[in-house]
Order: structure tokens, then sequence, then C-alpha cells
């Protein structure tokens, strides 16, 4: 499972999940076989982690949800406090305070038959809200992953907008299935010009010389934990460039890691078979995890 590796829970068989503002038992959590968003995929999503009792980077999560329902005309019909409100009710109905993953999803809603045109629909739009105690892997956070280079790319968005948390995933679910039959624990994907773009599900970094390099994020999705080392770059002196480089620059990086919104920063140990340092967490990646973790504690 790669960066997505947890620790199984029992806690989870019996948590309330919230289908528009009613709670139901996970055995009992259901939608409609009409909800735009199972047959079409119409929708967008946002993941939270709880940390110690703190929703961390809301603000920043919400903002790229509701950036992304604007993109595709979708009017989520609740606002930001109400959002919030729900999800805090969530947390309390399940007695949650740490180390607990949730997943809101927002469909178009309910269509009255099986239809593409998004105006042709008759509820209101469908409002889920899942928590999960899920904790990442620590030992991924020492030994990494694997990742190979795929041949499924990143199109811009004149094909699908790839800076946008759609529910329609084809295209990273490609990358993922020639992924794993390559060996590998997640696949690198190029943009429409032949450049490193993105992950299949996390962002890539790469180090060189001292330096961080990431893409130009014009053809991957507006990563929040990827912003955040960013800014943690900017703000302790760790030289960084947004640039294009390719697969080959990649197999003669020093050390790489992946990040995302479960798992923070993830070491990369290989590449396409080529391993990086002694194959295990690179002085750089673990500097910036423990940045990051100061960053978590401190929102």
């Amino acid at each position: 499972m790669g960066t997505h590796e947890y620790i199984e829970d029992p806690r989870n068989k019996s948590v309330l999940i919230s289908i528009n503002g009613d709670l139901f038992p996970r055995e009992e959590a259901k939608i409609s076989v009409f909800d735009a968003g199972f047959l079409l995929g119409d929708g967008v999503w946002e993941s939270f982690r709880l940390h110690e009792g703190n929703l961390v980077f809301l603000e920043e999560h919400l903002d790229r949800l509701f950036m992304g329902a604007k993109s595709i005309s979708l009017s989520i019909g609740r606002n930001r406090e109400e959002i919030i409100r729900e999800v805090e009710r969530v947390i309390e109905a399940n007695e949650m305070e740490d180390e607990v993953h949730i997943r809101l999803v927002i469909s178009r809603g309910i269509k009255p038959t099986p239809y593409q045109a998004p105006w042709v629909i008759s509820s209101i739009p469908t409002m889920v809200i899942l928590p999960e105690y899920k904790k990442a892997n620590p030992v991924r956070l020492e030994i990494g992953i694997s990742l190979v280079s795929v041949g499924i790319r990143r199109g811009g968005p004149e094909i699908q907008d790839p800076r946008i948390n759609s529910l329609s995933k084809h295209n990273c679910i490609s990358a993922c299935i020639e992924a794993d039959v390559k060996g590998g624990d997640e696949g690198l994907m190029m943009d429409p010009h032949g450049f490193v773009s993105t992950c299949n599900s996390t962002h890539f970094f790469m180090v060189k010389g001292g330096e961080v390099w990431t893409s130009t994020g014009e053809y991957c999705l507006d990563g929040i934990t990827r912003s955040k080392v960013i800014q943690l770059c900017r703000e302790n002196q760790i030289p960084f460039k947004l640039c294009n480089f390719t697969f080959e620059d990649v197999h003669s990086a020093d050390e790489a890691f992946v990040t995302g919104t479960f798992a923070g920063l993830t070491p990369v140990n290989s590449f396409d078979g080529t391993t990086f340092g002694d194959g295990k967490r690179g002085p750089i990646c673990e500097r910036l995890q423990n940045l990051y973790i100061d960053l978590v504690n401190g929102d």
C-alpha cells in the first residue's frame, strides 16, 4: 500500500458516518445508485487529519474544496461554517481525538435517470463525512517506498484539470495499476510535455546537490502538504526550486521523498531499480519530516 499503509484499528468497525447530516453505523452507511458520484464520478472530495483534537490545515483544505467545486460548476449548498460544524459533530459523535483521517465527499446529488448533463439532477448535493482511526505505518517513514516510471501521463486542463480533487480518478488508478504490474509501490507520472509531474497518489520531491526539486505544479493537484514543504524550505534556508525535470534527472538524485495528507513526508528508497543513497531516508527528508511535524503541532 506504500504511503497509504496503515495500522489496522478495530474501532473502525463501529464508526458513525454522516450522509447529508444523518449519522449511520459504518455497516448501514449507503448512498443511492442514482447518485451522480456513483454514476459519473461527478463531485469533489477532501481529506483531513485530526491531530490532538485539531483539524490540521483545515482552511487550506476547504479553500481547495470550494475551488474544485466552482471549477466544475457544482454548488455545494453549504457554506464553510456549516461544513465545519458537521465535521466537528461527526468527530464528537465518534468521540475521536487523535490519529484520525477524515474523508469528505461531495457529489452533485441524485439524478432522476442515469444521464451525464449536470443540470439533470433531482436532489441537493450529497455530502458524506467518513472518519477512520488511521495511523500511518511508522516503518515507512524510515525505510520508504519504491517508485517506478509509468506511461500514463497527467493531462492538461483541456482534458481533465489535474489540479482538482475530482471523484473521477481513472487517470491515477490506471497509473497505480501500471506501477503495481512493474513491482513499484507508486508510479511516477509525466506531464504532457514529458517532464516529471507527480505520483499517482502523492507529490514527488527529489534532492540533488543539497537542493530540493519539485515540479512546477502545473499538472498536479494543488497539494496542501506539498505547499507546506515548499514553505518550510523557504523559512529554513533549504535551497529549492520548482522546475521541469525528467526521469533521467531522477535517476541521478541523491535522495527523494513524496508528500500527502495522510502520511506527511515519506522517503523514496528507489526509482526504477536505482537505489537512492543507502536505500533509506535521506538527511534532508528527515529534517523536513521533523520540521513538518513541528508545523502540524503548531497549527
